[in-house]
């Protein structure tokens, strides 16, 4: 039997080996991210699992994969589903900037410590909003409804094993190789002609329009390691003579905690593809869609936390204007000195980011450094030693983060009229779509936290007063 944790990490590396014998650049990724997480390991002994165990690091993943309408949402989140990944977190990559893209996302993955710390394999899954006008035409939308409503994603026997999987938390062993079989095929990029008009016309507007209604298939878009160190991975890549892209997404590297998320990728590799010519020919062609993205996971940051972030990009876009990447890093370096604490004890002071607390071994008996009485605050008990405070790991993604990445590996900007309205997509479109709740992120860090805050204060026999 493969219980449902099983399934998952089953399936994570059954679409890794596929995807490396795709693109073998994701090979090479996976090695020397793995080398770096090794030679950080060794140069920082006392904090390099400060964010997770070196196992957990080094096996984890995170795909993405495109979709293109309601009804292949809700078969691919019943996939999902079969292993106990869900739907969390809505993010909306159109927007008003130049990487703005006509798709809205959400990402799949375990929602409890306990399941994240088995394997914490996650999918960035994005639907094309194709009835938005600043893409898409009356006429086009309905083109590009109808070649979307003539194809089949997943079929029924790897949805109805699914289902079957989500009832009862698990497979026999046979019908498990099954579905791991069937849903790693669901993924895997297709040999079929692409017909070159259609994706060609899709193509000047979003590469990503045409990557996702361009073909009758769907596939995995990137695949991404995580590292502890990613400018030694970015500096190592680039030695092998990898092309990356021009900059590292998210946060600068600096002296003080590592908070959300920093991306980088490898530049999307010319791939062999077979087009359908206008005349019914078949010829041999190239798309550049599929690159090799890498992570680095920070301490995930509370509502304030996350408006403080925001203020800081924006302060970052106003004074970096027209400035080249390394000069833009050098913006966000200063803003991020002056605005962020330099240590998770500012943070954790500042009520900026999430921690879980546990109580000190022996300290429930007594043998903690500080007195604890009826009531007491969290702030006491950290200091003096009751509590330890450990950073809980930011699982998810960031909108802005993501579209740089996307936009970064595309041939074009496309095009796109900004003076008309965008159609109506948010969080309970997507549940809606679905079918199932979209679990607020912020909201399952905050409840980590309240429930260790509880655990340790009955561990305790106290009240804990929280001060922020």
């Amino acid at each position: 039997m493969y219980d449902t944790h099983a399934l998952r990490a089953a399936f994570a590396r059954s679409l890794s080996a596929m995807y490396g014998t795709e693109v073998p650049a994701y090979t090479t990724l996976v090695e020397v991210s793995t080398a770096v997480n090794s030679d950080h390991l060794a140069a920082h002994p006392d904090t390099a699992e400060r964010l997770g165990r070196i196992d957990r690091v080094t096996a984890e993943r995170h795909g993405a994969i495109r979709v293109g309408t309601a009804s292949e949402l809700r078969r691919v989140a019943q996939v999902f589903a079969a292993l106990g990944m869900e739907p969390v977190g809505f993010y909306d990559l159109r927007g008003d900037a130049a990487t703005s893209l006509p798709i809205v996302s959400t990402a799949f993955r375990p929602t409890t410590p306990e399941a994240l710390a088995i394997n914490p394999f996650r999918v960035f899954t994005s639907v094309l909003v194709t009835d938005d006008r600043r893409y898409f035409d009356a006429k086009l939308t309905h083109e590009l409804d109808a070649f979307l409503g003539c194809r089949e994603l997943f079929d029924d026997a790897v949805v109805e094993l699914a289902a079957r999987a989500e009832a009862d938390g698990g497979l026999p062993d046979a019908d498990a190789e099954e579905f791991l079989r069937r849903a790693t095929a669901c993924f895997e990029l297709s040999d079929e002609p692409v017909d070159r008009r259609w994706y060609d016309k899709l193509a000047e507007i979003s590469g990503v329009a045409a990557d996702i209604g361009g073909v009758t298939t769907t596939h995995i878009n990137h695949l991404t390691p995580r590292v502890l160190d990613i400018d030694d991975l970015y500096a190592r890549m680039t030695a092998l003579g990898i092309t990356m892209i021009d900059e590292i997404q998210g946060p600068p590297r600096w002296e003080g905690p590592d908070v959300l998320l920093r991306q980088t990728s490898f530049k999307a590799l010319a791939e062999r593809r077979r087009f359908r010519e206008p005349d019914g020919s078949v010829v041999d062609g190239t798309l550049s869609v599929r690159f090799g993205e890498v992570e680095q996971r920070g301490i995930a940051l509370t509502r304030a936390g996350r408006d403080r972030y925001d203020r800081m990009l924006a302060e970052v876009d106003a004074r970096s204007a027209g400035l080249t990447p390394e000069q833009r890093n050098d913006v966000k370096l200063d803003v991020w000195r002056t605005h962020l604490p330099v240590t998770e004890q500012g943070l954790a002071d500042a009520g900026l980011a999430y921690f879980t607390y546990s109580v000190t071994p022996g300290a429930e008996a007594g043998g903690g450094t500080g007195p604890v009485g009826d009531t007491t605050t969290l702030s006491e008990l950290v200091a003096s030693g009751v509590l330890e405070r450990t950073p809980i790991v930011y699982e998810d993604f960031l909108p802005r983060s993501a579209a740089g990445i996307f936009a970064s590996n595309l041939d074009s900007s496309g095009s796109r009229d900004a003076s008309r309205e965008g159609s109506a997509r948010d969080e309970a479109w997507l549940a809606e779509a679905m079918g199932r709740p979209v679990h607020d992120p912020l909201a399952l860090y905050a409840a980590q936290q309240e429930a260790s805050i509880e655990a340790a204060a009955a561990a305790l026999g106290t009240t804990i007063i929280k001060e922020s």
